[in-house]
């Protein structure tokens, strides 16, 4: 039923003098006072706060719903009429004083869950009352919606299910809500989801909310990043802003034979390129992508000094056996920082497991005190200007890195033992003004360096071939001005040039640049540009 606004001012008109409120007239009096705007809980409107065919939706609270009103007066009148009943009278009734404010208001106990509602407001000064303000409709939701979760990939603990994949895998989570209807009243239904492993947002305008389907379900793909019992918290939000939530524990088994390829930080089998994004964030690429989406960003917190990783050098190729899984490690350096930090791999590339510093360099075997360093070789990492991961030079997946210093080559070797294997690779202090890139190994096993002349452009490749005996031939190093294989590389139009090795799979490595404007180009070898697109 309708009510119209003659009605509802005549009641609000009998209460008032039936209640004996209102004070003897004053100067201020003479004049009615205004309702200027009113507001469900925040804010105030000029015009309705909805219509009856579009109501807010208002969630469970403890003493009710908020009703205020910005008025010209000493007081506020409100009532609220019941839309879903049409029941004539209103439900409540109340006043509420300015004591000098612009505004005033209060809380409506004793609504009914489902029930949609009407309401307005007076201004009151002295014996004047205004003209009511525009109708406000809201519709109550009182109850919390539900929640279950299933994943054909990880089946809950307990359900007997056997995973169909390993920790590392990237799993489907189905995730159905329900917003149960009250007997003779409505439910504002799931508007989204939240979820986390140890913690989900309680809103749907968080970052990561995903909205579900006509039906209430969603599905999500999650990369498990931990093997063993896994926790999947998740949230489920209706348009009211009520929350339910449920814990969907599940086990993921280690994979007894994951992929290892140089070059992977993700634990995909696949070579990454590693850059940050123009907000500071680490990002990865797979080496064979055909776009410049990330598959995985890691947060500009993590880094070093919790700010940024853009002023660091990011160096990856390799990992030690001893630690699963086998992904590789990153080496992270400012240069003229002292200390290099070393994220160790143990969860697919997403380094939540924290870092290690290293200060002080070692040589030889640091518990023999007659052991000492080559000649020049500083006793922590100020001096290095630039680090690339190598390869692997003593094992198959062991890290080597070559940092450029005082404008020559180290190779050092042994990180499980803090570089203590190291070698001068050159002697003629020629290296400066060169950008070291290092391509890896390629289907030989034979490894390369290359390097870019600031000066010209001009693109060097130099052998470093795999010997009889399993050691490595570094001679080619001696003069960087050797071994040109490509012009046109200056630094203004690619200011970052890497590789991530074999990125169209002919078994030979291939070079990928950052342009100025930030687009990433893939070449195959050195040659014959694709322009993948731009960077985030």
């Amino acid at each position: 039923m309708k009510h119209t606004h003659a009605r509802r001012l005549g009641a609000g008109a009998a209460f008032a003098v039936a209640a004996g409120l209102l004070a003897a007239p004053t100067a201020a009096a003479d004049t009615a006072p205004a309702v200027l705007g009113t507001g469900q809980g925040t804010g105030y409107r000029t015009a309705d706060c909805n219509s009856t065919a579009d109501p807010t939706w208002l969630g469970r609270s403890i003493d009710g719903p908020a009703l205020d009103a910005k008025v010209t007066g000493s007081g506020v009148r409100f009532s609220v009429w019941d839309v879903t009943t049409g029941a004539e009278d209103p439900v409540f009734t109340g006043d509420a004083q300015t004591y000098g404010r612009p505004s005033a208001g209060l809380h409506v106990p004793g609504l009914v869950d489902g029930h949609s509602y009407a309401w307005h407001a007076w201004a009151l000064q002295g014996t004047q009352l205004s003209a009511p303000s525009a109708d406000c409709h809201f519709t109550i939701d009182a109850t919390d919606p539900t929640v279950t979760v299933s994943s054909p990939d990880f089946p809950a603990t307990g359900t007997g299910g056997k995973p169909a994949k390993y920790a590392g895998q990237t799993g489907t989570f189905v995730l159905k809500g329900a917003d149960p209807t009250p007997a003779g009243g409505e439910s504002s239904g799931v508007a989204c989801f939240q979820y986390g492993w140890t913690y989900a947002a309680s809103d749907c305008s968080s970052p990561g909310a995903v909205e579900p389907d006509a039906d209430g379900t969603a599905k999500i793909d999650l990369k498990i990043l931990d093997w063993g019992t896994d926790n999947l918290v998740v949230n489920v939000i209706d348009a009211a802003g009520n929350v339910g939530r449920t814990t969907y524990t599940f086990y993921a088994p280690s994979n007894p034979n994951p992929p290892q390829t140089l070059g992977d930080v993700d634990g995909d089998g696949i070579a990454d390129i590693v850059l940050p994004d123009a907000q500071g964030n680490l990002q990865y690429l797979p080496v064979n992508a055909t776009d410049t989406t990330p598959t995985t960003v890691i947060s500009a917190n993590r880094s070093p000094a919790g700010q940024s990783w853009a002023p660091y050098q990011v160096a990856h190729r390799g990992w030690d056996d001893f630690h699963a899984p086998s992904s590789d490690d990153l080496f992270i350096h400012k240069p003229g920082d002292a200390y290099l930090t070393v994220y160790r791999n143990f969860d697919y590339g997403a380094m939540t497991k924290g870092s290690m510093v290293s200060s002080d360099r070692v040589c030889g075997d640091r518990f023999d005190p007659n052991s000492s360093c080559p000649a020049g070789f500083a006793a922590d990492w100020s001096k290095t200007d630039q680090l690339v991961a190598l390869g692997p030079v003593t094992d198959g997946t062991s890290p080597s890195l070559l940092t450029l210093e005082g404008g020559n080559l180290w190779l050092l070797n042994g990180v499980a033992s803090g570089f203590d294997k190291v070698t001068k690779l050159t002697t003629s202090g020629a290296w400066n003004g060169y950008d070291l890139i290092a391509p890896g190994p390629d289907a030989a096993g034979n490894l390369a360096l290359w390097a870019r002349d600031r000066a010209t452009g001009e693109l060097h490749a130099y052998p470093i071939p795999k010997k009889a005996d399993g050691t490595f031939d570094f001679s080619s190093l001696a003069d960087p001005k050797a071994d040109v294989v490509a012009t046109g590389f200056t630094v203004a139009a690619y200011p970052t040039l890497g590789s991530s090795g074999d990125a169209d799979g002919d078994g030979k490595p291939d070079l990928w640049a950052v342009t100025a404007d930030r687009h990433l180009v893939m070449y195959s070898g050195w040659t014959d540009a694709n322009d993948l697109g731009a960077l985030a």
